[in-house]
């Protein structure tokens, strides 16, 4: 099994009382931190903020020991059961998840950004492409074909060239929103994941 890192080379991890099955936390590894966890007794975490690896327990001695380890169904994503030395939150909350949700706040608003939005776009795009539905331009370009959606590909890619040479930076981020949603239509007519460009971005950074 091969496992899936996110846009950020990580990968989500949860944590779980093995005795009482209670979630007690969600944190990130990195494969380092995977690696140190699986060789060991103790879970190890990346911390993001420190961009680091995060021994869980160093400081407070609460430590979370690992007696089993599954990956879900797509590897993208791995469940710890564990043995807790005590409280897994630092509020001293034996679970982090102790905030319960009585309804959302009259000011809760969804704002998606970065890096996720692109999965979530071409599901949205893989949708169209199921259901065809009359009026969207996303259905007329599946339609058309693969040859018309990469020349719109490269319509949209000479006006993101444009708009940087002439600095019109007003303009540059919808082109290249335009350029990335025509090739993530591109990918899904071609029958190509966008995992398989991350995994060729991940190899650029070595």
């Amino acid at each position: 099994m091969k496992v899936k890192l996110n846009e950020q080379g990580l990968l989500p991890a949860i944590a779980q009382d093995a005795n009482t099955g209670e979630v007690l936390m969600m944190g990130y590894m990195n494969p380092g931190s995977l690696k140190r966890t699986v060789e060991g007794v103790q879970v190890w975490f990346y911390s993001r903020s420190r961009e680091d690896l995060w021994h869980k327990g160093e400081v407070s001695g609460n430590y979370l020991n690992l007696k089993e380890a599954y990956f879900d169904c797509d590897a993208d994503t791995i469940l710890l059961k564990v043995d807790p030395d005590g409280p897994a939150c630092h509020t001293g909350e034996p679970s982090c998840f102790f905030n319960k949700l009585e309804g959302l706040p009259d000011d809760y608003e969804v704002t998606e950004s970065g890096p996720s939005i692109l999965g979530e776009l071409f599901a949205l795009i893989k949708d169209r492409q199921q259901e065809m539905p009359e009026g969207s331009y996303t259905t007329s370009l599946f339609q058309e074909g693969v040859p018309r959606i990469a020349q719109k590909v490269v319509e949209e890619a000479g006006e993101t060239a444009i708009a940087a040479s002439i600095s019109d930076t007003g303009s540059l981020p919808g082109e290249i929103a335009d350029m990335l949603y025509h090739t993530l239509v591109l990918l899904a007519a071609s029958g190509v994941q966008p995992e398989a460009v991350y995994e060729k971005l991940r190899e650029r950074r070595k």
